[in-house]
């Protein structure tokens, strides 16, 4: 842990309105100047500061990172607390403005170089690098899992540790002891010689005019107090009282309320509409063309939906307006089998010779998956409220990127950026789609054609008919076995690459293989879901090595076990959901359990699905998780997160399909794009390993490897192998299925 001290030069900040700042400094020099300010309510200028205190004695953590039931905001805050020694009772938090200054440089420098080693002296460089790299990105992203392993570990962390450091040096000075007898106890320092004490408010400000430790000692995990437990999260009081402010809470005086519709065929322009149809219509304030959609105001929602439903759009036509969903698989299928035939299969990876292993294999299995477009479909809608006035822009919305945002807006009104303010408030979901700035623009150029602040909210026919998809795809496999069962060579091809690119990579012990993709490009647009491409691959290669094992005649978990001799970290995790789930015991008649392990976004997850099958219908009656992130901040909130990314994976698994007709998404709402209930969803059990490796993240683990354990326990109750999600599309009546084998 401790080289994460060297990620950082550390700086402190001035006393500004009672207030004093810590930050993380990414360049030389003092930068907390330029952010008191605006922390303690007076300065609009921001730079990297993580923590204040207060003349109050409590510590405020400066979270750059939206909350959308992931407990993010808590996890930062519990990793600054606890290097600063801070009393947990008198830690708050507060989300970053969208401000440039707060662009996620921790996080892109986590991401691409993860825990490279820098030398001092080209620290401040690099970290500058990636600063200016993630400004001009307007970066300020909350995803991929990536807030724990690196703002909380490069950022967090190392300013807690950092103003612990000056803390400490200031009551040294002040009563002329050593530094070695001091030590920092529930944001106080105390003296052990003596009963001198005083809280960390009363040596803030000459705590502030310290020079900063180049690197701060960093707590090793049994030195923990806050990290590792179960404090109570900051959202969840006021989302139990109803005081939490979503975007869609947003109240001005004087706002109405605006709803669009876009063109069903994606891309097509607005090609005329008759106003006249809805100009008597109560509550009707104004139509607005945005060219690709057409907004209704009105005093209400209701009124503005109403009007929109009426009134008669016509829309250009692009020529996809005859594209159905099987035309798009039987693009894949050709554009994947154009690429072996003509030599241009795009490798992804290779280890071996996996053609020549493939030619002197005892057998070869092969089988082909598919998987359809998803929507997010978040229990809240998108929507926006946006303000005009006085040269400047306000939103108030729900968003996984403020300062994207607010560029993008700034961008389409042609105004500057700073001139957009952006207030972020609580997401009603998220999954990736609030990382996409369309409905944001709208509003804004919305309220730009009107005197008065405009609340946009998508209908829920919208929001699902115009999402940002997670893509569909095909994935062919070949396993060649010995004579032993034992895979010698493992051929995958896939449709279409996204992130992240270890997605398709598989953990096993496999001499020769060759995984390639070839590009088969749709008018569908793509989006980030959670967990991303390995949401798909998961149900692929864990499915399959199934299969693999069914064939060899060997036990799917023992088959895997053997498999990861190389990999004791993969093996420890698949172990421990084999055991808490009794493998192997009995299960009641028409029962079934299936197993799968996945690592994504650095953390590594083993699951369990127990099913029933009654009437040829599903239910999970039980599911066994096991998780390895490294270290579980929160073992509370990674419990609750594995539990998320579960039902999540569930839902799509057992119903969700968004499928293509005449060029349009078919699906508009909750009755054809189905949910999983409370009475459907499994028991859950959760077990974490902490087994000190690097730490992971949890948003997204838990999501993919649920489908291939749910699909290899059907398989395991009825003998009825499914290649292609969702499982709904499945008959699974026939009485007899378990007595053979119908894959």
């Amino acid at each position: 842990m401790g080289k994460w001290s060297r990620r950082a030069f550390i700086s402190a900040g001035v006393l500004a309105g009672g207030v004093v700042v810590f930050g993380v400094a990414i360049r030389p020099g003092n930068r907390a100047d330029k952010v008191a300010g605006l922390i303690a309510g007076e300065d609009d200028t921001v730079f990297n500061v993580w923590v204040k205190i207060a003349p109050d004695n409590r510590i405020t953590a400066i979270v750059p990172h939206a909350e959308m039931g992931q407990g993010v905001h808590t996890t930062l805050a519990m990793m600054l607390a606890d290097e600063m020694d801070a009393d947990w009772d008198l830690v708050d938090f507060m989300e970053a403005p969208a401000h440039k200054e707060y662009a996620n440089y921790a996080l892109a420098k986590g991401y691409a170089v993860g825990d490279v080693d820098f030398p001092s002296w080209l620290i401040d460089t690099v970290d500058g690098f990636f600063l200016t790299a993630t400004k001009a990105m307007n970066l300020q992203i909350t995803g991929g899992s990536t807030s724990v392993p690196t703002t909380g570990q490069a950022g967090m962390r190392v300013a807690g540790a950092a103003t612990k450091a000056v803390l400490l040096q200031a009551a040294a000075d002040s009563w002329k002891v050593p530094l070695t007898e001091l030590s920092a106890q529930k944001s106080m320092i105390v003296h052990s010689g003596s009963s001198k004490s005083a809280t960390y408010a009363e040596l803030a400000g000459a705590a502030a005019e310290l020079s900063q430790p180049v690197k701060p000692v960093l707590k090793t995990p049994d030195q923990y107090t806050i990290m590792g437990t179960d404090v109570q999260r900051f959202d969840v009081p006021p989302k139990v009282d109803g005081s939490a402010r979503f975007g869609i809470d947003a109240v001005l005086p004087g706002m109405k309320y605006a709803t669009v519709k876009a063109s069903p065929v994606f891309g097509n322009a607005v090609k005329s509409f008759d106003e006249s149809s809805i100009q008597d219509m109560p509550g009707v304030r104004k139509v607005v063309n945005l060219g690709d959609a057409v907004a209704v105001v009105a005093d209400g929602y209701w009124q503005a939906k109403k009007a929109l439903d009426q009134l008669a759009i016509e829309f250009e036509r692009n020529g996809n307006e005859t594209v159905e969903q099987s035309d798009i698989f039987n693009q894949f299928a050709a554009d994947m089998d154009r690429a072996v035939s003509d030599g241009e299969e795009i490798t992804d990876f290779e280890k071996g010779d996996a053609g020549a292993a493939m030619s002197s294999a005892d057998s070869v299995v092969e089988a082909e998956y598919r998987v359809p477009y998803l929507s997010h479909a978040p229990m809240e809608p998108m929507n926006c409220t946006a303000w005009l006035h006085d040269d400047v822009c306000e939103l108030w919305t729900g968003t996984q990127n403020p300062l994207g945002f607010a560029a993008e807006v700034a961008s389409a009104l042609d105004m500057d950026t700073a001139n957009v303010q952006l207030h972020n408030e609580y997401l009603g979901g998220g999954f990736g789609r609030r990382a996409f700035p369309d409905y944001t623009i709208q509003a804004a150029r919305i309220a730009a054609e009107v005197p008065y602040p405009v609340k946009l909210i998508w209908s829920r026919e919208e929001d699902m008919r115009h999402d940002h998809y997670r893509q569909a795809s095909i994935s062919r496999f070949k396993a060649a076995l010995d004579s032993s069962g034992k895979p010698i060579a493992w051929i995958n091809q896939y449709v279409e690459k996204y992130d992240p690119a270890e997605a398709p990579h598989i953990p096993y012990g496999i001499d020769n293989q060759f995984i390639h993709y070839a590009e088969s490009k749709t008018h569908v647009p793509w989006g980030f879901w959670r967990s991303v491409d390995h949401s798909l691959h998961a149900f692929f290669t864990e499915s399959f090595i199934d299969e693999v094992a069914i064939q060899a005649g060997d036990d799917p978990y023992k088959y895997r076990r053997n498999l990861l001799e190389q990999a004791p970290r993969f093996r420890d995790v698949l172990d421990l959901a084999a055991e808490k789930s009794d493998w192997g015991a009995p299960l009641p008649e028409n029962w079934g359990r299936g197993i799968a392990i996945h690592r994504s976004f650095g953390t590594i997850v083993a699951q369990v699905v127990e099913v029933e099958i009654v009437d040829g219908t599903v239910f999970p009656r039980r599911a066994i998780c096991a998780v390895d992130a490294g270290f579980a901040m929160h073992p509370d909130g990674m419990k609750a997160q594995m539990e998320s990314g579960i039902i999540y994976g569930l839902t799509a698994a057992l119903f969700s399909d968004i499928s293509i007709r005449h060029g349009a998404v078919a699906q508009s709402n909750f009755h054809d794009y189905q949910m999983l209930r409370m009475n459907q969803s499994p028991e859950i059990e959760t077990y974490i390993i902490n087994s000190g490796e690097k730490v992971g993240g949890a948003g997204e683990p838990g999501t993919p490897a649920i489908a291939p354990a749910l699909v290899n326990a059907i398989f395991n109750a009825t003998g009825k192998r499914i290649r292609e999600l969702p499982v709904r599309l499945h008959d699974l009546t026939n009485e007899d299925l378990k007595s053979k084998d119908v894959a």
